[in-house]
């Protein structure tokens, strides 16, 4: 995999969880202090668009190991555990950004079913600023199994939807939670749906009906990082 931007790169080689087998950088990115002690091959900005797919490169490009995915009973086996679950997303910048978002808030991981949604990609790692070397992230069949699965580990799954949903700001979110989120445009499926304890939403006060996933996924995980500041205080 060729990952892009200095992000993506210098979180690659700080978290060290994946193998960084040769760096490509422009005069001027290579003089970055982070990369002092790393063989840095030098490269037009032309080569390394060529190289990665992408002109938002920001002037170095590495090649890194496949991505380390986690398994979805680490991520339940934690101690109360945070754990963002998409339904379906399939933007690779909305996933990105739920990634930066959820290790922001120290979450305990993030799960991605293995059809039909994005996987950690080139474009996710850039998305998420290189937050994924450091977000534990797994890859299940059904998610509305790993639900269930959450549910006898002792988690509270909830589910975020704009109608027939509770206020977001009066659940306890204490103990294990799972924080669904659905497709763009689509929403949660039905039977993921149901498979949650409770559905959550955000108040809508001006005239556009709805928030972007990954704009909703932030404010929905700030209040339940909050809740979880409160009791500790």
């Amino acid at each position: 995999m060729i990952v892009y931007g200095r992000n993506p790169v210098r979180e690659a080689l700080r978290a060290g969880r994946r193998p960084v087998t040769h760096v490509w950088a422009t005069r001027r990115a290579a003089g970055e202090p982070w990369l002092r002690d790393v063989a840095v091959s030098d490269a037009r900005p032309e080569a390394i668009e060529a190289r990665c797919g992408s002109a938002a490169h920001q002037g170095i490009c590495a090649e890194v190991g496949p991505y380390p995915y986690a398994g979805a009973a680490e991520l339940l086996a934690a101690a109360d555990p945070l754990i963002v679950a998409l339904d379906e997303l399939e933007d690779p910048q909305n996933v990105g950004a739920i990634c930066r978002t959820a290790e922001s808030v120290g979450a305990t991981g993030v799960v991605l079913p293995e059809r039909r949604s994005a996987e950690v990609t080139p474009a996710v790692c850039k998305a998420s600023a290189g937050a994924v070397e450091h977000l534990r992230i797994a890859r299940v069949r059904n998610l509305a199994d790993f639900l269930g699965d959450a549910k006898r580990a002792g988690c509270w799954c909830y589910g975020a939807a704009a109608e027939g949903a509770e206020p977001y700001d009066r659940q306890d979110y204490a103990g294990g939670v799972v924080l669904v989120l659905g497709a763009e445009g689509k929403g949660l499926r039905r039977r993921v749906a149901a498979s949650c304890d409770v559905l959550v939403a955000l108040p809508m006060m001006g005239r556009v009906g709805s928030l972007n996933v990954s704009a909703a996924a932030a404010a929905l995980l700030y209040e339940i990082l909050q809740r979880r500041l409160d009791r500790e205080s």
